[in-house]
């Protein structure tokens, strides 16, 4: 029997996820939709051609006794409203970052997952299904390069809309890397520094463009990561991790390469779609499968949300105070210990 997705949320990622569940996917249908738009909603059941009921809210759509999981893509600040009410109704959920916009909300999110007694949330950190980062983690683990000590990241966008502030350099930008090297490395954060260096003249007047955060793990491993979402070029993610005996490095997005007119070249995509598109495939896959096969999802969970809603709420702070902030997490509970084991992915 097919998983029947009620979807919250049709805007740009809602869709993309209703096309690979109705189109890509094995094992699921989507059977509802809801949107602060009601228009958006009823479009996308036609432009997709859905057998769905269109809801007036999210807890109406979550009570909907045809709805067996939740697929959350809605505005940030409702994601924690959504997920609650779907962990009190019993419901899957896989739910797109943020898990919540507060590290209080997020805890609050833990709490009734654990009080529930089982696990039922996914967090959409697609990065560790991508076939490259999997490549990185299994290079770590296996001790390929010894013990891991310093990673250098970036996370570049040729241009941002004029809404994009500079807090969220960290919360919508930032948050991926927050849990791809902490899953990467299997060590939780001490502190983090956010430097500004000179300002791009593309930047507008109220964003602080580019940012380099540095954050310390708790085993000493030193963080770097570039945000510079103005660079004009293209969408660029980088990931190097540095050993004791050897490096690696991020494989670069597989394209073609051109001789011609003297030069050797090779594109750089422009769209953050493309440069995921598989691992968004292989993350609501594993997410149905999981839950066909075990009765839970297996990927990251809402305690990994926690700890990114922790760090990345340490990074503002950071990115205000100019200093050094320490990033204090509570305590893993039990709950997490068996999902924290199974959450090793493969592409």
């Amino acid at each position: 029997m097919n998983l029947r997705f009620g979807v919250i949320g049709t805007g740009a990622i809602g869709r993309e996820h209703i096309k690979r569940i109705s189109q890509t996917l094995a094992g699921a249908e989507v059977v509802a939709v809801t949107d602060v738009n009601q228009e958006a909603a009823k479009q996308v059941v036609a432009d997709f051609k859905l057998n769905a009921n269109v809801y007036k809210d999210d807890k109406a759509l979550i009570a909907a006794e045809e709805v067996d999981a939740i697929l959350v893509s809605s505005w940030g600040p409702a994601h924690e409203a959504s997920v609650l009410a779907g962990i009190e109704a019993g419901k899957y959920i896989f739910c797109e970052k943020p898990l919540a916009t507060t590290a209080e909300g997020a805890r609050r999110i833990v709490d009734a997952e654990i009080k529930h007694g089982k696990r039922l949330v996914q967090v959409g950190f697609m990065r560790r299904y991508d076939h490259g980062y999997v490549k990185l983690k299994e290079a770590i683990e296996t001790g390929t390069i010894g013990e891991p000590l310093m990673i250098h990241a970036a996370h570049r966008n040729p241009t941002v809309p004029e809404t994009y502030s500079t807090d969220m350099a960290i919360t919508d930008t930032l948050i991926h890397e927050i849990d791809a090297l902490h899953w990467l490395v299997n060590d939780d954060y001490a502190s983090v520094q956010v430097i500004y260096p000179k300002k791009t003249k593309n930047a507008l007047p109220h964003l602080r463009d580019p940012q380099l955060v540095i954050i310390e793990t708790k085993g000493g491993i030193s963080i770097t990561v570039e945000i510079f979402v103005n660079c004009r070029y293209g969408y660029d993610i980088q990931c190097e991790v540095v050993g004791e005996e050897g490096i690696v490095k991020l494989p670069e997005f597989s394209n073609i390469v051109t001789r011609k007119s003297g030069k050797l070249s090779q594109d750089i995509l422009m769209d953050w779609k493309d440069r995921f598109i598989d691992a968004y495939d292989i993350e609501i896959q594993d997410f149905i499968d999981s839950i066909s096969k075990t009765g839970e999802p297996k990927g990251p969970t809402s305690w990994d949300g926690y700890i990114a809603s922790v760090t990345a709420a340490a990074c503002v702070k950071a990115q205000e105070s100019g200093v050094t902030e320490t990033i204090e997490l509570d305590e893993r509970p039990t709950f997490y210990e068996e999902g924290a084991k199974t959450n090793e992915v493969s592409a």
